[in-house]
C-alpha cells in the first residue's frame, strides 16, 4: 500500500523526511541552504522544522519506533 494511503506510513515518510535533511543539513549546509525557494525549498524547510522543533520531532520518532514495535 502506498504511503499517501495509510496515515502511518505517511506519518513516517514525513518524520524521515525532516530528520534526514536536518541531518544534510548539519554534514553540508550549502547543499541544503542554496534552494530556499520552489520545490525544492521543501527540503530546506524540513531541515528548518528538524532544527527548530528538534525535541518534538525526536519525540515523535520515538513515538513512532515504539508503534511499529508493538504492532
Amino acid at each position: 500500500m502506498s504511503a499517501l494511503f495509510n496515515f502511518q506510513s505517511l506519518l513516517l515518510v514525513i518524520l524521515l523526511l525532516i530528520c534526514t535533511c536536518t541531518y544534510v543539513r548539519a554534514v553540508a549546509p550549502r547543499l541544503i541552504d542554496r534552494n530556499k525557494q520552489g520545490f525544492l525549498g521543501l527540503f530546506w524547510m524540513s531541515a528548518r522544522i528538524g532544527e527548530r522543533l528538534s525535541p518534538w520531532v525526536s519525540m515523535a520518532c520515538i513515538a513512532m519506533a515504539v508503534t511499529l514495535l508493538i504492532q
